[in-house]
């Protein structure tokens, strides 16, 4: 059973109110909490380390996985490993993310491996949401890995958010992708205090026709540090394009660091990169509607970061 403070946590990195439909595999203070399978979705715990294996039939669509998890022990820290193997010609939605509640004064952490096998002609949508609160000095960690391995005329969405609470983070995520196949990363990222954040982002595009499109929208406050790198590699005839877009506060620092590897002459590989102030005319033009400057930038901040 879920404690108060741990069905708030799945409520801010899994929308989650109540148990989910389909299948899923709720983690909590290092145990397993509750799990559902489907006809079509089997969840199968390993034997060798801290994990589980998701396993989606051919043809599986309309479905979802759900796999949080949630931290609520200080000096808790843990490294799990999902493995993810998607049939051909699925169409489902997986619903990861972790909650750290550390009211002690010892660092709590998660470091998730998550590893993706996407059939042939499927379209995945993953959603990895990172929170963390309490009022304890021990800090709340998250380093999640993602990889990614894509068939032929495949399609991923990745949303990778991190609001609130965590005060060190290092995402780092790799993608191959065959011909024809496609992903599309959203991060959506907050920093405060003496926050740091670092994101990798790793695309091989191997195959004819693939294309990767990875953008980070953030916002960086007080003394907080934030650090955004993305590489994207063509082999073959390909597309691809990195964007870092990102607000600048207070005492904040802000690093982009791109790689574009073009190994064929039909490569077309793009990075963009933004990094500033909000706007004083904005902050302006809202004050004149009657909010003060703070709750000027805050409306800035979240119509930013949606």
């Amino acid at each position: 059973m879920l404690d108060d403070i741990q069905k708030r946590l799945l409520e801010e990195i899994a929308d989650l109110h109540e148990v989910p439909e389909g299948a899923y595999n709720i983690r909590a203070n290092g145990q397993a909490a509750a799990r559902n399978t489907t006809a079509n979705i089997d969840i199968i715990s390993k034997t060798d380390k801290s994990g589980i294996d998701i396993k989606i039939k051919d043809g599986t669509v309309n479905e979802s996985v759900h796999i949080p998890v949630v931290l609520s022990e200080s000096g808790l820290k843990e490294t799990v490993y999902n493995d993810f193997y998607i049939g051909e010609n699925c169409d489902v939605t997986i619903v990861a993310g972790c909650g750290i509640d550390n009211c002690g004064v010892q660092d709590s952490e998660h470091d998730g491996v998550h590893r993706f096998f996407v059939g042939k002609n499927s379209r995945i949508k993953y959603v990895e949401k990172h929170y963390g609160q309490g009022d304890g000095t021990g800090k709340r960690i998250l380093n999640p890995v993602t990889e990614v391995y894509q068939e032929e005329g495949s399609y991923v969405e990745m949303e990778m958010v991190q609001i609130k609470g965590v005060d060190s983070t290092e995402r780092t995520t790799f993608a191959e992708l065959k011909d024809g196949a496609k992903i599309v990363v959203h991060e959506r990222l907050m920093t405060h205090g003496q926050q740091n954040a670092v994101s990798k982002y790793t695309v091989e595009l191997n195959g004819d026709g693939s294309s990767a499109d990875v953008v980070s929208r953030s916002v960086a406050k007080n003394d907080s540090v934030q650090t955004f790198e993305a590489s994207l590699v063509g082999n073959k005839s390909c597309s691809g394009h990195a964007a870092c877009d990102a607000i600048i506060m207070d005492n904040a620092r802000v690093i982009s660091i791109p790689r574009l590897d073009a190994n064929c002459v039909d490569a077309a590989l793009i990075h963009e990169a933004a990094v500033g102030k909000i706007a004083g005319e904005q902050l302006t033009k809202l004050m004149t509607l009657g909010l003060t400057e703070e709750e000027a930038e805050e409306k800035i901040v979240n119509g930013f970061l949606k």
